[in-house]
């Protein structure tokens, strides 16, 4: 590929995209008692057209038939991605009010700017179980969260990713981004964010070394085979029973792509969470990834008699592969990144690095 990690190797290297969390978390939480939940929003201030691909058997989601592409809204004001499962998505009401007071959205009265209908979809990950049930993200926590939205932003056990599992081990939020070099997609960027809290395991039971170190090799994350104790002990823990789960996310690009290229994007994408995790997509998990790109010029119109690869294609099909490369990194760096809470060991508790 024609590209290489981008400035923070994180969605916000995306010209356009904000990512702001806000959580709970009690220092001496533990399993159905205490707080350990929270939300993220990935701002898109002015706007960017969307798409959503939705692929886990059961998903909590707000807004995604909004984004068919044969519908008529284009564009989303925000993407909220959300613990507490579906009590979770009263958090895009908090979001929705941040950005009308901030002029944000739909203009509904072209005499009255303040009237705006804000566009946010959603997605939830069940993490009720950890935790007091009865704590859960309202709509306080995406008022913050869209507020304290920045390039610059926590990973690991943070926002969406405090209370998420990974199969038997902690889960978290990660990130990464690719910017190309040359080609057809030169000087552009894709970046992922995923909240990775799937019923599927994070690591080859064989070897210890994550599914997601597969395409940039284990010595890049400075990551080495397990010891035969090590292993013994990963292998021994119980299997996650949780009957909901979960792995949620955005793509983004400062491509300019219309509302079905966006779709192909986040299609794509998932080809990443399938290198990442295993197994993916099951009927415990209801795997969502959004789509968005922000530029603002519109995309190029293909000639009326393409030769075989329009450039159009092309630059897609550049993008594709990189969605796919990036949302497979950002679950590895949510693995790597999340410290444990409620006595659920992270992978670098079992494997410590070298």
């Amino acid at each position: 590929m024609n590209g290489q990690a981008g400035q923070r190797d994180s969605i916000t290297d995306v010209s356009g995209v904000l990512v702001g969390h806000h959580h709970v978390l009690d220092e001496e939480v533990t399993l159905g008692s205490g707080a350990a939940t929270g939300c993220t929003v990935v701002r898109v201030p002015g706007g960017a057209t969307a798409a959503v691909d939705v692929r886990g058997g059961g998903p909590g989601t707000r807004e995604t038939d909004l984004l068919d592409p044969a519908n008529t809204v284009r564009r989303v004001n925000a993407v909220l991605l959300t613990g507490g499962s579906a009590y979770g998505l009263a958090a895009a009401d908090g979001v929705m009010r941040w950005l009308e007071e901030h002029g944000e959205g739909i203009p509904m009265d072209p005499a009255d700017p303040r009237r705006v209908v804000p566009i946010v979809p959603g997605a939830v990950i069940f993490d009720l179980p950890v935790g007091s049930w009865d704590i859960r993200p309202t709509a306080e926590f995406g008022y913050r969260a869209a507020d304290a939205a920045a390039v610059d932003f926590e990973r690991g056990t943070a926002g969406a990713g405090v209370g998420a599992r990974a199969g038997s081990l902690k889960g978290g939020i990660g990130s990464a981004s690719i910017t190309f070099t040359e080609g057809p997609a030169a000087g552009t960027t894709v970046g992922a964010l995923v909240v990775a809290n799937p019923v599927g395991s994070v690591f080859d039971p064989r070897t210890g070394l994550p599914w997601g170190t597969g395409t940039d090799g284990p010595a890049h994350h400075n990551l080495r085979p397990a010891t035969p104790a090590q292993l013994a002990r990963a292998n021994a823990l119980p299997v996650k029973t949780t009957l909901l789960n979960t792995t949620i996310g955005v793509i983004a690009t400062d491509a300019p792509l219309d509302p079905a290229a966006c779709r192909r994007l986040a299609t794509t994408a998932h080809d990443g969470l399938a290198r990442a995790i295993r197994p993916v997509h099951s009927p415990l998990d209801g795997d969502t990834l959004f789509a968005l790109s922000t530029a603002r010029t519109p995309p190029p119109t293909a000639p009326a008699l393409p030769p075989a690869f329009p450039p159009d294609l092309l630059l897609l099909d550049e993008l594709c592969t990189a969605a796919a490369l990036c949302t497979e990194r950002a679950v590895l760096d949510a693995i790597l990144t999340a410290h444990s809470i409620a006595q659920i060991p992270t992978y670098t508790d079992l494997f410590p690095p070298p």
